[in-house]
């Protein structure tokens, strides 16, 4: 379905420029301290250049290349956990305005600056980036805030840079957004059925864990 809504703005590009070891972390360190950047960044199939990632297991990849946090969830981040977020304060690549990251549909395209990405995938809070922003209970109120924002694989790599417009080029009708597809891998197993729906869009990882919890079901 094509979309007609005003495109939104690319507010900054941020990036890790080194891993911490100083954060839980299963790897032992991690890319998740993110800051703003001047010029042109290249988005490409892996990832944006020069960012650092380091638990390549659950990040990264083709359908995890580029995570995106809109000012809106920043700004609710700082009012859930009485902190000052900054850009980059959830540890994403793309901070955006006028675009609703945290219920973006599944499988949805977006055009940023030269390149074109395409919504896979949403954040599932970790230790890590409760110990990041300070807050232990963080994963709990992560969740029950439903505000994950979205994991976008690469479709056309590209510069993009911060002022860019931000435009939903067109949805799937399926409706199946990144909060759904969030809280039915943590907390609402009603929502599976919902988010199977969607199964053609998503991530590798996301597809994997839907199989493994729908056989689960049916030998049950």
């Amino acid at each position: 379905m094509l979309n007609t809504d005003p495109p939104g703005r690319l507010e900054s590009v941020n990036l890790a420029a080194g891993a911490r070891h100083d954060l839980p972390a299963r790897a032992g360190s991690t890319g998740i301290d993110k800051r703003p950047v001047t010029g042109p960044v290249r988005l490409g199939e892996s990832g944006v250049e020069g960012d650092t990632i380091v638990a390549l297991a659950d990040h990264g990849g083709p359908d995890q290349a580029v995570y995106a946090y809109s000012v809106d969830d920043l700004r609710w981040l700082a009012a859930e956990f009485d902190r000052a977020v900054g850009h980059g304060g959830a540890g994403e690549n793309l901070t955006v305005s006028g675009l609703d990251c945290s219920h973006a549909v599944i499988g949805e395209r977006w055009q940023v600056g030269e390149a074109v990405l395409q919504v896979r995938a949403a954040r599932t809070p970790c230790r890590t980036f409760a110990g990041f922003l300070g807050v232990p209970d963080l994963v709990k109120r992560f969740i029950a805030g439903a505000r994950p924002g979205a994991y976008l694989a690469v479709l056309r790599p590209g510069s993009v840079r911060a002022g860019d417009e931000v435009r939903v080029l067109d949805r799937p009708d399926h409706g199946v957004t990144t909060a759904d597809l969030m809280l039915a891998k943590t907390v609402d197993r009603d929502r599976i059925a919902l988010v199977a729906t969607a199964r053609e869009f998503l991530g590798a990882r996301e597809r994997a864990w839907l199989g493994r919890v729908l056989d689960a079901r049916l030998a049950g």
